[in-house]
């Protein structure tokens, strides 16, 4: 089979015509599709000084990348749960009237120990622990 030059030409300009269409949408979908960031391990974090948080009040804190509601309950004993709903992700905070954690997004609530009361959040808040060394609160992940 002979190769003339028309059809010779024809093909090397095909396969530059898809090589340049290549080098112009690779960088964009490479872009559109970032790779893949680890998530830092955390393990502990210190939420402050023990001294500088009432009773019967709540502190959003951060976890790593996750956020977590920090209670001082009137008898002074601390509780540490997620604060992402588990509906939908929405951030709860402590209603110290009631004495429970609301989610305002759907109307859900749960008790102080993450249990979810009434409303549409499907399962319970993830638990954290709580221990003060030397006046300052320390927040782990339980287990």
């Amino acid at each position: 089979m002979k190769l003339d030059r028309r059809k010779f030409l024809n093909t090397l300009l095909g396969l530059g015509g898809i090589g340049g269409v290549f080098s112009i949408f690779y960088p964009i979908v490479s872009y559109l599709n970032p790779p893949k960031s680890a998530e830092p391990k955390v393990n502990s974090v210190k939420a402050g000084k023990d001294v500088d948080f009432p009773s019967n009040s709540s502190k959003i804190i951060k976890f790593g990348r996750k956020p977590v509601i920090l209670i001082k309950t009137e008898d002074k004993q601390y509780k540490a749960l997620s604060a992402s709903c588990t509906h939908l992700d929405c951030i709860v905070q402590y209603k110290s009237d009631t004495k429970q954690i609301w989610c305002a997004c759907h109307n859900g609530v749960y008790d102080l120990s993450g249990r979810n009361i009434s409303g549409p959040p499907p399962r319970p808040l993830d638990a954290y622990d709580v221990k003060v060394v030397k006046d300052e609160i320390v927040i782990t992940k339980v287990g």
